[in-house]
């Protein structure tokens, strides 16, 4: 699942903030303060900072020693921690543990933090922030950044209950509530949600993790930064767990707003993709089009359902001179294709050239076998001369035909052209999509643009058919 990915995440961009040698939280970020509201929209209560503390002499030296081990280098000027000298100092003072101030014990145990994170050991980590926290003369920077940190390792082993818990009582004691705070939340709310057994919880959490996230967009957007692109995805989400809620049109709309900013901020083809098709859920076919044409300019489109959508949508606009050079682009571009069976790589054009497998009557229709079905239509070269087709009379379901024998018509803005069955059978079925969009003959003539299937009596008749080559040379004559 996406947001089971938050725990690596976390790991990659976690940051402890360091203390200076009176134990103070360095905090280099920027800060946008609502002194007004918290996340759960009561009045923020008033937090009254401690007096910084100076640590006790010998305590201090020994921190000396350690913020030199671990800001040490080597010879390249590369970050080179001395972690073993680190712990060996740390050790010693975890010794006198009973004889130092509390004070002095919360700047030790926030190293040791730091030591444990380093080492991965997030158990051994956390359990130092709870004693961080335990200290009565710890300070307020140390103890926000303790909470936050300690939220972040909650988040890790996957326990979002008491991260919540940890990071609203972060937010309840620090001075500010940063962009990054209210989407950290935002997260950890979703996940909650996807958790949960019951529809009415999972929506609830829904809520919350939306609301924690445009509050993430609100501080970014008042710190003048980009918002990151993974809140706008997870907001995205969010808005469409909670169409049954919200309804769905009005979920289909919210998601659109966002998509709408995504392929500006981050123009990435699947932002396209999704920005498209919700129009089309919306049937705004025209905005789908240009949407899909956007990506196409942009060379991001690499599907053969991806430009074979574009034809199709340029077609129905009225377009067919630019579905033309789309469909031709497609069969020009070659992408790496892995063969299912063998897992081999092949380089092979997006839009595949279809007709090497099928059988061709020298009247332009073709046939292919599919599993004792064959299914008719007209061939590539035939829709070319014909031009824009806008007309189709289909054969009745159930009806019997004799090889060769006319059983539907197809009319462009040229001509009117009976279409032959290439073996004799049973109608089984037709295409009844050709009757309100006949139009997709030109765009997808060996796929969508099938015209009926036939059950035959004698399938070694399509033997008696020409095949891609023999055709090929027919029509170039």
């Amino acid at each position: 699942m996406f947001f089971r990915l938050l725990s690596i995440f976390l790991a990659l961009s976690f940051i402890v903030l360091p203390i200076d040698i009176n134990g103070q939280a360095q905090d280099t970020g920027s800060r946008i303060k609502d002194p007004n509201v918290t996340n759960s929209g009561s009045s923020r209560k008033e937090v009254t900072y401690k007096k910084a503390r100076a640590l006790q002499t010998s305590t201090a030296k020994k921190i000396v020693k350690v913020v030199e081990a671990l800001e040490r280098v080597d010879e390249n000027g590369k970050e080179d921690p001395d972690f073993e000298t680190v712990k060996e100092i740390l050790n010693e003072l975890l010794e006198k543990k009973d004889n130092l101030r509390s004070y002095d014990r919360s700047v030790m145990w926030n190293y040791w933090g730091y030591v444990y994170f380093s080492e991965e050991r997030f158990s051994d980590a956390m359990q130092a922030y709870r004693n961080l926290l335990a200290e009565p003369e710890s300070t307020i920077p140390l103890r926000v950044a303790s909470l936050y940190t300690l939220a972040q390792l909650n988040f890790v082993n996957e326990d979002y209950e008491e991260g919540v818990a940890v990071l609203l009582q972060w937010m309840d004691e620090v001075e500010v509530i940063t962009a990054q705070g209210w989407s950290l939340l935002g997260q950890a709310y979703f996940q909650l949600g996807t958790d949960k057994k019951s529809e009415s919880e999972k929506l609830d959490y829904y809520e919350k993790a939306l609301d924690s996230m445009l509050s993430a967009v609100r501080t970014a957007e008042l710190e003048e930064y980009k918002p990151k692109e993974n809140w706008y995805v997870l907001m995205a989400a969010c808005y469409s767990e909670l169409s049954s809620r919200i309804g769905k049109e009005e979920a289909l709309y919210k998601q659109l707003d966002i998509y709408e900013i995504l392929v500006n901020l981050y123009p990435k083809k699947m932002y396209f993709i999704q920005l498209g098709g919700i129009y089309g859920q919306l049937n705004r076919e025209l905005d789908y089009m240009i949407t899909l044409n956007a990506a196409y300019q942009k060379d991001l489109l690499d599907k053969e359902s991806e430009y074979l959508a574009l034809t199709q949508l340029l077609l129905l606009n009225n377009n067919p001179y630019w579905a033309a050079k789309v469909l031709e682009a497609g069969r020009i571009k070659k992408v790496p294709v892995i063969d299912e069976k063998t897992k081999e790589e092949k380089i092979l054009p997006v839009v595949k050239d279809n007709e090497k497998n099928l059988k061709f009557l020298d009247s332009h229709e073709w046939a292919r076998d599919d599993d004792g079905v064959v299914t008719v239509g007209i061939s590539n070269h035939a829709q070319e001369l014909l031009g824009d087709i806008v007309y189709v009379e289909l054969p009745q379901i159930g009806s019997s035909v004799s090889q060769k024998d006319g059983v539907a018509i197809v009319e462009s803005v040229k001509a009117a052209s009976d279409v032959y069955s290439p073996l004799s059978g049973d109608i089984v079925e037709i295409n009844e999509k050709l009757s309100d969009n006949p139009e997709i003959i030109n765009s997808s003539p060996y796929e969508d643009g099938w015209f009926f299937k036939v059950k035959p009596q004698n399938i070694n008749e399509l033997d008696e058919m020409l095949d891609s080559d023999a055709y090929k040379k027919l029509s170039e004559e």
